[in-house]
């Protein structure tokens, strides 16, 4: 059987199991990007993510986190909800943890396609990664074809925007690259202009992390937040979307058709009132399988009273 013939059942099978978009891209150093990245962490842009820091030459070479690989498979899987929460002077969630926390349901799915390939190709090695292991997700995405990376630094698809998980597959399997394709973010300010606390760079493709909404509502484990951004959070309880929300490409974003991403009736209800009451009852009851749950009760509760 031919790699283009591989490749073609892959894809298929890819999009049986939900995945939106598949991209290929052979598996090597990244050279380029590693010099990036060390730039960005000597400047301290990961704040208190010292885990960034971490297994450098395994994040910049999946040849040492699969021994003999040849290919990175990288799957884009559309999270974007048609819900939105009732009360617009609620606290808000960011769109990718309306639902259960994706972690489980795209780590199932990308075992099924590992069987999947095994079953028919033959014994290929490889392994499965969703924000489990020291993998640069965005930058493989860009080198598969699968969009370029925004002045935002979120990867966007030009036909679908930028409201996707990324998944990876590590083969020992030779399969034909997709070729990347050219950033079109042009002269757009937007996300840049829109920002709240001021974390991407005046020119873009920049992010400081520790000013980033969204590390300071999920990463930063302090007891309150730094002073400086009272005032400018947004209301943002959890994570951000303003970046994606303000970004011309996602006017091409549709509703996904996960089940798993449904957001529960009493998430979407909740008033402002009752997000300023919270009690831990109802954090467990509401955010059973979220990701939510990773900043737990004390860590939501600071949030909320923060804005």
């Amino acid at each position: 059987m031919t790699r283009q013939r591989h490749s073609l059942l892959i894809r298929q099978e890819a999009a049986r199991l939900g995945f939106s978009f598949t991209g290929i891209a052979k598996a090597g150093p990244l050279d380029e990007e590693a010099r990036h990245l060390e730039e960005w962490l000597h400047h301290g842009f990961h704040g208190q993510m010292q885990y960034m820091e971490n297994n450098f030459d395994t994040r910049t070479d999946p040849t040492k986190l699969v021994p003999g690989a040849k290919s990175v498979i990288v799957l884009l899987h559309n999270y974007f909800p048609k819900e939105k929460q009732e009360d617009p002077d609620a606290p808000k969630l960011a769109r990718y943890a309306y639902g259960e926390d994706y972690h489980f349901i795209l780590k199932r799915k990308l075992k099924d396609l590992l069987a999947f390939i095994r079953q028919e190709i033959g014994e290929v090695q490889g392994r499965c990664f969703v924000d489990s292991a020291p993998v640069m997700e965005r930058d493989w995405a860009k080198r598969a074809g699968l969009g370029w990376t925004g002045k935002n630094t979120l990867l966007i698809h030009p036909k679908a925007g930028s409201y996707f998980f990324l998944a990876e597959l590590i083969l020992n399997l030779e399969l034909p690259p997709d070729q990347p394709m050219k950033d079109y973010c042009g002269t757009c300010r937007r996300c840049i202009n829109a920002c709240p606390t001021a974390a991407i760079s005046p020119s873009g493709y920049l992010l400081d992390a520790s000013r980033c909404i969204s590390y300071l509502t999920i990463e930063l484990r302090d007891e309150t937040l730094p002073d400086e951004f009272r005032g400018k959070m947004d209301n943002w309880m959890f994570g951000c979307d303003v970046c994606q929300e303000v970004c011309p490409w996602n006017r091409f974003a549709s509703p996904h058709n996960e089940p798993a991403f449904e957001p529960k009736l009493e998430l979407m209800k909740m008033k402002n009132s009752e997000w300023r009451e919270l009690t831990k009852e109802v954090f467990q009851q509401v955010f059973k399988k979220s990701a939510v749950k990773r900043t737990k009760y004390e860590g939501l509760k600071r949030n909320i009273d923060f804005l």
